[in-house]
Parts: structure tokens; C-alpha cells; sequence
């Protein structure tokens, strides 16, 4: 459970631990899938790499490249952790052992380009009929470098450069551990302000909506309430919350559950530990594809943290095996 209570501590360690039922054969050749460096391009990459009908209007030269090639691209460089010249080679180099005479954009196309890809949402997401099959969502954040020193230096000279900075990772996570959604913002925007975008994509037939305690409010609250129906809220409520009653009822029910079962029995009872669906699928971003951003510009950012889930997501459709079929 993601809170245990201070009375459980001296009896956890004599409280025999329940290893869940796993086939690790079929779990350690599912990750081992995930580092396959076996790269192929699929034929309809190649046919979109480039664009066939280029219009010159007189503005300037036309783009050559699909955004599909530069997606590609920048999916090559996050996966493998390259700079933008080496990955221009690396591409070029996949593309001469698969002989095909194509070439990869510049550095400074793919630089430039990234920001106008217009994405908005991760790709390689549920293709049921209007997400009629997500009936949970968890949503949680995690802080993403920009630039400025790492920890070691901070710990070593004591210093704090001014130009340190990082960006918050906004995810909603479903039952299939699949980023449906996900929002960049700069480090000083709350976590409940980016709850209405991160939901707003989503099917009204959700059951469950999990969040920590940085999501309770009433603001929150009515947004899930109203997006879905007959959702059940599980958020834990402040240290300092008081049943009110002009607050939701939701909250109300939680805040009584508490106070009346504890929060280790409420947990259970609410299935508040779904919750770690979002913790780890951050935690997989940061483990696999690092925990710092390569783009200076914020637009940018953006695009790269969206390609970034997107990457997550078709790591989790190869390693769901038989559930393919799903995605």
C-alpha cells in the first residue's frame, strides 16, 4: 500500500510476506524483449518516409520529410539516449544495411520540426471502439531536468545554480498500464490544475479515478464527477480536512471511511493501491528512457515527453504477449 501506518511497523517484519503468482519465464523473456536492439523499419515507415506531392508556393522550400520520419527519428534517439548528429547517423546507417536508398533528416531539421508535430496525446493506445474498455485511471506527476547540475554536484560544492530547472510530468495511466494522456508543464503548476486536461480524452464509462492527496480538493471532485458516471473517487484526504458540507460527498464518504475503519482498512476496501499503476509507469520513463529532457525550448519539451509515452506504450503492447490484440 502506498501509506502504511505507523502501529504496522513493528509487526511487519514478523508477518509472512504473500509472493504473488508469477510465471517468471514468461516475465524475464517479456523484459528481455524489451532491450532487443533488433531494429527494422516497417514498410509503411518507408513508403510515408518522405513526402511525395511537395508544393512550391513560393514561401520557400517544401518540407521533404513526412512527420511520421521525424517522429521515427526521435524515437530512435530517446530509446537509444543520442544526440541529434548521432542519431542522423544512426538512421543513416540502419537505412544502408537495409538497402534502401533513403536518408535521414539533418540535426537541424529534426530540431527544428519537433515543435511543429502537433501532438497532443501518446500514440499506441487502447483501439477499443471509443476506449469502451478503460475502467480505471490513475493519475499522478514526476519531475523531469531540464539543465543545471546534477545531484552529485549539489552534494559535493553545496551550490545551486540559478539556471537549474525542471518540467512536471502529468500522466493518466489505465487498468492495461497504457498512458492514455499525459501534460508538460513548468515545475510551479499544481498538480489539480491539469486534471481536467488529462481527463477530458477520456471515456465517461471510467469506474475508478485514483489520485494521492496533492489531487483532493472540490475542484477536483466535481471534474471527475461530472466527465464520468458512476465513478468512484479514491483520494485520500488532507491531515487538516473537516467534513463539510458544501463539500463533495465523495470526499465526505472518504474523509468518514477514515476516521471510522482507518486508513490501512480503507485502502483495501477502496482498492487505493491501483494507484501504483502511475508510479510505475513514471517509473519506467525515468529507468528506461532517463529522467532529463533533451530539448532547451519548452514547446519542444513537450513534444519529446508525448513521443517519450508513446515509446512506454508500445514497450508495453510488445510485452503484454497474448493481449496484443488489444492494442
Amino acid at each position: 500500500m502506498p501509506f502504511k501506518a505507523r502501529q504496522f511497523y513493528n509487526r511487519r517484519s514478523k508477518t509472512p510476506k504473500i509472493q504473488p503468482k508469477r510465471d517468471w519465464s514468461d516475465y524475464n523473456k517479456k523484459m528481455k524483449m524489451r532491450g532487443d536492439i533488433t531494429i527494422w523499419l516497417s514498410p509503411d515507415v518507408i513508403d510515408q518516409w518522405t513526402i511525395a506531392d511537395r508544393q512550391y508556393n513560393g514561401s520557400g522550400t517544401p518540407l521533404l520529410f513526412s512527420d511520421m520520419a521525424i517522429m521515427t527519428v526521435h524515437e530512435i534517439r530517446q530509446i537509444f539516449k543520442l544526440p541529434l548528429r548521432q542519431c542522423e547517423g544512426f538512421v543513416n546507417a540502419l537505412f544502408k544495411m537495409m538497402n534502401l536508398d533513403l536518408r535521414s533528416p539533418s540535426f537541424s531539421t529534426l530540431s527544428k520540426r519537433l515543435k511543429t508535430l502537433g501532438l497532443t496525446q501518446p500514440v499506441y493506445r487502447l483501439a477499443h471502439r471509443n476506449g469502451c474498455d478503460i475502467k480505471m485511471i490513475a493519475i499522478d506527476s514526476s519531475g523531469l531536468k531540464c539543465y543545471g547540475q546534477d545531484e552529485w554536484v549539489l552534494e559535493k560544492y553545496g551550490e545551486i545554480s540559478e539556471k537549474r530547472n525542471w518540467r512536471k510530468l502529468h500522466v493518466g495511466i489505465d487498468q492495461y498500464n497504457i498512458i492514455q494522456t499525459s501534460k508538460l508543464t513548468i515545475r510551479k503548476t499544481h498538480d489539480a490544475s491539469v486534471v481536467n486536461e488529462l481527463i477530458a480524452p477520456m471515456p465517461n464509462k471510467v469506474k475508478q479515478v485514483t489520485a494521492d492527496t496533492a489531487y483532493d480538493s472540490n475542484h477536483v471532485y466535481h471534474l471527475l464527477d461530472k466527465q464520468f458516471s458512476h465513478v468512484d473517487i479514491v483520494i485520500p484526504p488532507r491531515n487538516n480536512a473537516t467534513d463539510q458540507k458544501h463539500h463533495h460527498w465523495m470526499r465526505n464518504r472518504n474523509l468518514r471511511e477514515i476516521k471510522y475503519y482507518g486508513r490501512m482498512k480503507w485502502q483495501t476496501d477502496r482498492d487505493y493501491g491501483k494507484r501504483n499503476q502511475a508510479e510505475r509507469a513514471i517509473g519506467r520513463y525515468k529507468r528506461i528512457l532517463g529522467n532529463r529532457l533533451h530539448s532547451r525550448e519548452f514547446t519542444r519539451q513537450r513534444q519529446e515527453a508525448i513521443i517519450g509515452c508513446s515509446i512506454l506504450n508500445k514497450m508495453t503492447c510488445i510485452s503484454l504477449g497474448e493481449d496484443r490484440s488489444k492494442f
